[in-house]
């Protein structure tokens, strides 16, 4: 590979490269198609999965051809006008719900918390090495995902030389790159230290007893309390958090590594975040993403038939996040110490 070639390369996410080599293949190799294609050869694709692949993935397809024609030098055949018009034509004969993962809700979060707690006491009074370091790290993981809005993806990219602690104040985190920042100019991420449910505290405890100085945050430990070098996978975090949840008597089979961003920001939204603020710590750039992951029922207070899936005393205003080069203002503030730390 040409020094031009890595540089392109690299301005390119690994996951998007990968899908977009399987949505070619398919068009090529599954249905026959051939490249460079022709507009009516991709309605005819469409018409093929129409009624057997959601809108998303035909037209995360579509996105995958497209960039194909252009970097080959050809025309982009899915904007002709017959394509968008197939594309209405599917939207209207095969409507479907936008599946959503589940929020996590802060009892549960609790819950989790409060076994894993117990869980590393009785490991290390037995000095069971490696269950100690389990439960800290699963401790840190969910703790981390939920209060600062992490992806999984970004959660798995945590490196300890770009994160920086201090205990009762606040965790700072840095990342290269993210979904959200297009130009890889680096995004640095904040949270204040909580008096329960704390994330700096429960960072602090599972760097502490792993003794990692550097590299991922977040890594595979064996049976014999083994740590790799290299982090866990962003598609091994569901399950990972789904024996978490389980093990603490929590339904996890409701619950993906998406759950914690979407339980933060339904959270955030009941106890008084204005949309804008919420978008700014979690790193949204549009509305439209923001809504997707924010449960409105909340909206209807004490005339709401049950308990808010955001229960808790009310808001903490966390610091928002900040871009390397601009600094946003931030809101310090804290939960209310209603019930001791864990």
């Amino acid at each position: 590979m040409s020094k031009a070639d890595q540089y392109l390369q690299a301005g390119t996410r690994d996951n998007t490269r990968r899908s977009y080599r399987a949505a070619v293949e398919h068009f090529e190799v599954t249905w026959g198609g051939f490249l460079p294609a022709t507009g009516d050869g991709i309605v005819r694709y469409l018409a093929e999965y129409a009624d057997k692949h959601t809108i998303s993935t035909l037209k995360q397809r579509l996105a995958a051809l497209a960039q194909w024609h252009i970097t080959q030098g050809f025309p982009d055949p899915t904007k002709t006008p017959t394509v968008r018009q197939m594309i209405k034509g599917i939207r209207a004969l095969h409507p479907a719900q936008e599946k959503q993962a589940t929020p996590l809700l802060l009892q549960h979060l609790e819950q989790a918390v409060q076994w894993l707690e117990q869980d590393a006491e009785q490991a290390a009074a037995r000095q069971d090495l490696a269950a100690v370091l389990r439960s800290r790290r699963d401790m840190a993981l969910v703790l981390i995902g939920f209060w600062r809005g992490f992806r999984g993806d970004e959660l798995s990219r945590l490196q300890v030389e770009n994160t920086q602690a201090q205990a009762e104040v606040g965790i700072t985190f840095y990342l290269p790159h993210s979904k959200g920042d297009r130009q890889h100019r680096g995004t640095t991420f904040r949270t204040p230290a909580l008096k329960k449910l704390c994330p700096v505290q429960a960072y602090i405890n599972w760097i502490t007893v792993a003794g990692i100085a550097q590299g991922p945050v977040f890594r595979k430990l064996n049976r014999w309390g083994q740590l790799a070098d290299d982090g866990l996978n962003a598609n091994s975090l569901i399950p990972l958090l789904r024996r978490i949840f389980n093990r603490a008597g929590v339904s996890g089979d409701l619950y993906t590594s998406h759950s914690l961003r979407r339980g933060f920001a339904t959270w955030a939204a009941a106890n008084g975040w204005d949309i804008k603020a919420l978008m700014t710590y979690v790193g949204w750039k549009d509305m439209k993403s923001a809504m997707r992951y924010i449960d409105t029922t909340d909206s209807f207070g004490e005339l709401a038939m049950g308990r808010s899936v955001a229960a808790l005393p009310r808001a903490a205003r966390l610091p928002l996040t900040e871009n390397a080069e601009d600094a946003a203002h931030k809101r310090p503030d804290e939960l209310p110490s209603d019930r001791g730390a864990t």
